[in-house]
């Protein structure tokens, strides 16, 4: 038994905010949903080894974000790619510049970067912020998600992640307040995962009247499911634990996995939605 067994059981605070980044987590560990966003429990482990390599990835994939919002708010790309002296965040920034005059990004009559939006769901919020929204003149709504993981596009996984449920179903349920009040039809939403490393390889999701449904009655079960825990479960597959921070804290091992293993951005889990740092639109 870890340390982390003797503390009483706990249930789900009134007001909490979800977001797909904590529904991940629940899916994956609901331990790790209980350290991480009922107790706030910060430690101290590497999550993913070499130490440096990842704290070298995590920067660099946040001053692309950083910057691919930036080109998109009007500064001009050469500028933008003055500030890019690594080779890697080079590469990738060129590979954005490119593809966002290929789809004429900023050309769109309506288009929104780092944009919020957030719904009730039950007793609870469910909430999502966007790397971009755009929509066309036909009205339709494309989602693009910027990834910057080395890891080669898995649309089995893309397709089961929390992200792919939650963007499209906040839009299509909050979305009137971005289209003069009429409600965004599921049929004229899209979503697009564009891959920095793989920028001919964008996997596309389109939505439809059947996936939200499915959707609502998915996320719906899965919070009330979440809300009538006491106790909260370690995952029964370890291998997730050698690149989880708290797998010391669980007695699951102390090694940290290797980042070349890791099929998934490093860090993801603390790069999620926060209904406190950023501009929400409510519904």
């Amino acid at each position: 038994m870890s340390d982390i067994d003797s503390l009483p059981p706990l249930r789900l605070p009134e007001g909490f905010h979800f977001s797909q980044t904590n529904l991940q987590d629940y899916r994956e560990c609901p331990r790790r949903f209980k350290l991480r966003y009922m107790l706030g429990l910060a430690w101290p482990a590497i999550e993913s080894e070499p130490a440096l390599e990842r704290e070298q990835f995590l920067e660099r994939g946040s001053r692309f974000h950083r910057l691919a919002q930036q080109i998109l708010a009007g500064v001009p790309p050469a500028a933008a790619l003055q500030t890019a002296r690594e080779p890697r965040l080079r590469e990738w920034l060129e590979n954005f510049i490119e593809f966002a005059e290929r789809q004429g990004l900023t050309a769109q009559p309506w288009y929104r970067a780092e944009i919020g939006l957030s719904a009730p769901l039950g007793k609870f919020r469910l909430g999502a912020k966007y790397d971009l929204l755009a929509r066309n003149r036909r009205g339709e709504f494309t989602i693009f998600d910027w990834k910057t993981s080395e890891q080669p596009p898995n649309r089995r996984r893309l397709q089961e992640s929390m992200q792919t449920r939650v963007y499209p179903y906040l839009l299509a349920k909050a979305g009137a307040a971005l289209d003069d009040g009429k409600p965004v039809e599921p049929e004229r939403i899209e979503l697009t995962y564009w891959f920095a490393s793989y920028p001919d390889e964008a996997a596309r999701f389109p939505y439809s009247r059947v996936q939200l449904a499915q959707d609502e009655a998915f996320l719906s079960d899965l919070i009330e499911e979440i809300a009538g825990l006491e106790d909260f479960l370690l995952t029964v597959d370890e291998r997730r634990c050698a690149f989880c921070a708290y797998r010391s804290l669980c007695n699951r091992g102390e090694q940290a996995g290797l980042l070349d293993e890791l099929d998934e951005e490093p860090g993801a889990l603390d790069l999620g939605f926060d209904f406190d740092q950023i501009a929400e639109i409510e519904f």
